[in-house]
């Protein structure tokens, strides 16, 4: 069986610049295009945990998250892909049909419902189960830990190749943080390349301070002891202040960015994740009265959910 390639399959995604916000230059690296699922921050990260699981001889995947969740439908399909069993383990609450779950059951998942607080113990139930008739790998929620990582220290570096080749330096990079493996990433590359100058700012699209952040920072702390650096870490930026409620939340002023972007500059955002951090950018950017500057936005992707944004508000 043919193995991931990450060089390959995975070229670096294009940065581009899009209209201004103020007197500052705004471009979008879209890791909405990498070239598997739709795209996105997740696929990026499948394809490291999907090349050690086919090293590796495994014949299942277990991950877990919600009926909304990007994470679960890359895996879902880098599982099909390979022909392996894929198990998702979800939240019963507020459990609705997306185009992402849609997705996830047409590419064959085993969906497995729990309340959320008896998550950890379904989960390590069915691994318990499954090790006794097969070979499960289990992948965190939104791929956490050092292998999503790393995916970002190389999104990172890919940054820093292009600003070379365009003789342009971001001030500022700015991008969704959710479960803080990409924000994490982002840093560690920073951290490694000695870049101490620019700001790696992470909008919450959930979890307030201060467990965002400490995630976050757990996360840097694993990664960098993994590569035995042992060096100074710069503080975290993770703004929760634009979090709307919570997870899948949103407001008027998120969906009109997101139709204003489409309108604008043809690139679709989504009210879960890039879309409200997009909104999010906008307000800190006025509130702290960033002028002059150049700016990346990380487009996560999350491509499917913006046809649900776009049912709900057109429809």
């Amino acid at each position: 069986m043919d193995l991931p390639q990450k060089n390959s399959l995975f070229k670096p995604t294009i940065i581009e610049q899009i209209s201004s916000l103020g007197d500052n230059c705004i471009f979008v690296k879209r890791d909405d295009l990498l070239p598997f699922s739709f795209g996105g921050n997740k696929a990026r990260k499948a394809v490291y945990f999907f090349d050690e699981i086919l090293r590796g001889g495994y014949d299942s995947v277990v991950t877990y998250g919600s009926s909304s969740s990007n994470h679960c439908r890359v895996i879902a399909n880098m599982a099909c892909k390979y022909g392996l069993i894929c198990y998702i383990v979800s939240p019963e609450e507020e459990y609705t049909e997306t185009f992402n779950s849609i997705l996830v059951k047409s590419f064959g998942a085993k969906i497995v419902k729990a309340p959320l607080d008896e998550i950890s113990q379904t989960i390590d139930a069915l691994m318990n189960d499954l090790s006794k008739i097969s070979k499960p790998y289990f992948i965190q929620g939104g791929g956490h830990g050092n292998l999503g990582t790393k995916a970002y220290v190389d999104a990172y570096n890919e940054i820093c190749d292009w600003e070379k080749e365009n003789h342009i330096y971001f001030d500022y990079i700015f991008h969704a943080s959710g479960t803080g493996t990409t924000q994490a990433g982002l840093v560690c590359g920073a951290v490694l390349k000695g870049d101490n100058k620019r700001q790696i700012v992470g909008i919450s699209i959930a979890r307030p301070n201060p467990r965002g952040k400490q995630v976050v920072e757990q996360s840097v702390q694993d990664y960098l002891e993994s590569v035995n650096y042992d060096g100074e870490v710069p503080n975290i930026i993770f703004d929760d202040s634009y979090i709307c409620g919570g997870y899948g939340k949103h407001t008027p002023e998120i969906k009109e960015t997101i139709h204003q972007m489409l309108c604008q500059n043809g690139i679709p955002l989504n009210a879960t994740y890039t879309g409200k951090a997009f909104w999010g950018m906008t307000e800190f950017i006025k509130k702290n009265n960033i002028k002059n500057k150049n700016i990346l936005f990380v487009h996560t992707g999350g491509s499917p959910l913006f046809f649900n944004d776009i049912k709900e508000k057109f429809l």
